[in-house]
């Protein structure tokens, strides 16, 4: 492992910012700076594992309880036509499950990358987005950030 600081790991002890939507004991959730569409975000293991597999069960039983609840919660805030997850981990060497709304098939392709369409949005648009979410978590009855 090199000396290179995990940038999951900082942002789950407050070293790097993010917008954070949801945490709980095992997992945190935040937006993901680049989405594909708006309230797009990441569900990542508080403990450093390179790959989801990896995972002890309990873990990841616990990371796809999180992921679960978020879809739900972008289902009803965005009304995509599917909510999709997908786990790459291709630019972060630390577990973590995308989780995103879906309007067309392709949007969870590389595609979507090839053809230059993932977003650049301004903090006020992630502020407003993560607000969105947090929202659709107070009235799921679990407590947001």
């Amino acid at each position: 492992m090199s000396n290179r600081r995990c940038i999951f790991c900082d942002i789950v002890d407050r070293v790097e910012s993010a917008f954070i939507v949801y945490e709980n004991s095992h997992a945190i959730v935040f937006l993901d700076k680049h989405p594909i569409n708006v309230g797009h975000v990441l569900v990542v293991p508080k403990h450093h594992v390179a790959s989801f597999y990896e995972l002890d069960e309990d873990s990841y039983i616990k990371l796809m309880l999180t992921v679960k609840r978020v879809a739900a919660v972008l289902e009803a805030a965005y009304q995509p036509r599917k909510v999709g997850m997908l786990a790459a981990g291709f630019d972060v060497p630390h577990a973590h499950i995308h989780v995103l709304p879906m309007y067309e098939y392709h949007d969870i392709t590389s595609r979507v990358i090839l053809e230059g369409r993932r977003a650049n949005p301004s903090e006020g648009e992630l502020r407003t987005a993560a607000e969105q979410i947090q929202e659709g978590l107070r009235v799921g009855g679990e407590a947001a950030i």
